[in-house]
C-alpha cells in the first residue's frame, strides 16, 4: 500500500491491536508502558529506557524489530567503544586497492544502545548524529540509515561509577524516557508459567506487519489532526516549563515539535483521528521527563504543576 493512500482506520486499528497484544505476551503486566513505547516508535522518535537491569528493555527491543521483521543491532556501550564501533569504517582493500565501507550497528532498521552513558561523550555524539539525521558521514560521504530507525537507548539509573551523563542537548534527540519497573504479582506469575514452555517452544515473535505497513502507520500518525486550540494549548504548557521557577531548563521548540508528534500517536492508538488536550497531558510525563531540567528532586510532582497551572481549551 503506497504512503499516499488515505488511511483506512479499520485496517489501521486491526495492526495496532495485532501489534499491542502481541507485545503484552512479551513484556506481561506493562501494558500501558507498551502503549507508549508504540506511541514513541509511530512518532518516528527514539526512546531512552531509564531502568533497572532485568526488567525486560533488551527483550522489549527485539521483539519490536521481529514485529516488523526488521533488521535488529545491538550495541553494548563501554568506555573504550570508538564511533566507528557504532557507525562502521573505511577498510584499504588490498587486493582491489580501493577503501570499503564496512557499516557499523546503526545500519539496522531498530538499534538497542545498551547502557549509552557508559560509554564517552565522543561515541555517544556518533549514535546522537544519527538519531537525528538518520545518516552517518565518514570521510566527506553521508550515507543514508534506515527510514524506519529507530534507537532503543538504556541506562541504568543506580550505578553512575564510570558513567557519563547524557548531556541535555543530547538527551533532547530522544523523544521520551520510560522506566519499565518491576511487574507486579499476578505479571511474575504468568512470567513463570510462561517460562516453563520456553525449553519446548522457540521465543521468537513472527513478524505481523512489514516495514513498509510501519512507514504507513507512521505517516498516518504525522496526519492526525491537532486543532489550533489545542496546540496553542501546547505552546502555552511550552512556554510555562520555560518560566517556572522550579525549572532550570525548559522544552525547546524541537522538544515542542516531538510533543505533538508523540501525542498524535497517543491518538491514533486510541481511535482518534484529532488530538485531545488529554492526550497532550497524558505523554507530557515521558516526553517531559527527557528534556526538563528542574531545580528540586521531584520532576514529576513539577510536571504536575505545570500542567494544573494552564487552562485546558473546550475541545469538541
Amino acid at each position: 500500500m503506497s504512503i499516499d493512500t488515505p488511511p483506512d482506520f479499520a485496517t489501521t486499528h486491526q495492526q495496532l491491536e495485532r501489534l499491542r497484544g502481541r507485545l503484552n505476551q512479551v513484556l506481561i503486566g506493562k501494558s500501558q508502558k507498551i502503549e507508549m513505547v508504540l506511541a514513541c516508535l509511530l512518532a518516528q522518535g527514539h526512546l531512552l529506557l531509564d531502568d533497572l537491569p532485568g526488567t525486560g528493555k533488551t527483550t522489549l527491543a527485539k521483539a519490536v524489530a521481529q514485529l516488523f521483521g526488521a533488521k535488529f543491532s545491538r550495541v553494548q556501550c563501554t568506555p573504550d567503544l570508538l564511533p566507528t564501533d557504532v557507525t562502521g569504517f573505511n577498510l584499504f582493500n588490498q587486493k582491489t586497492r580501493e577503501f570499503e565501507f564496512r557499516p557499523g550497528p546503526v545500519f539496522a532498521d531498530i538499534l538497542l544502545a545498551d547502557e549509552l552513558n557508559r560509554t564517552t561523550p565522543r561515541t555517544q555524539s556518533a549514535l546522537f548524529e544519527a538519531m537525528a539525521e538518520r545518516q552517518v558521514t565518514l570521510d566527506g560521504l553521508s550515507r543514508p540509515l534506515s527510514s524506519t530507525f529507530f534507537v532503543m537507548a538504556t541506562q541504568n539509573p543506580i550505578d553512575s561509577h564510570g558513567a557519563y551523563p547524557l548531556p541535555e542537548a543530547q538527551l533532547d534527540r530522544f523523544a521520551m524516557r520510560l522506566e519499565i519497573g518491576y511487574p507486579d504479582t499476578a505479571a511474575q506469575l504468568a512470567i513463570l508459567a510462561q517460562a516453563r514452555q520456553t525449553h519446548r517452544e522457540s521465543t521468537a515473535v513472527e513478524p505481523i506487519l512489514s516495514l513498509d505497513q510501519l512507514a504507513q502507520l507512521q505517516e498516518e500518525a504525522a496526519g492526525v489532526h491537532v486543532d489550533l486550540r489545542v496546540q496553542e494549548y501546547l505552546v502555552a504548557l511550552c512556554e510555562r516549563t520555560r518560566h517556572d521557577p522550579m525549572v532550570a531548563l525548559g522544552v525547546s521548540p524541537r522538544g515542542m515539535l516531538l510533543w505533538q508528534r508523540v501525542a498524535q500517536s497517543w491518538a491514533m492508538l486510541h481511535g482518534r483521528d484529532f488530538v485531545t488536550p488529554e492526550d497532550i497531558q497524558t505523554v507530557a510525563p515521558p516526553v517531559l521527563g527527557v528534556r526538563l531540567v528542574c531545580r528540586g528532586p521531584n520532576q514529576a510532582q513539577t510536571i504536575e504543576t505545570i500542567l494544573s497551572s494552564v487552562e485546558v481549551p473546550t475541545y469538541r
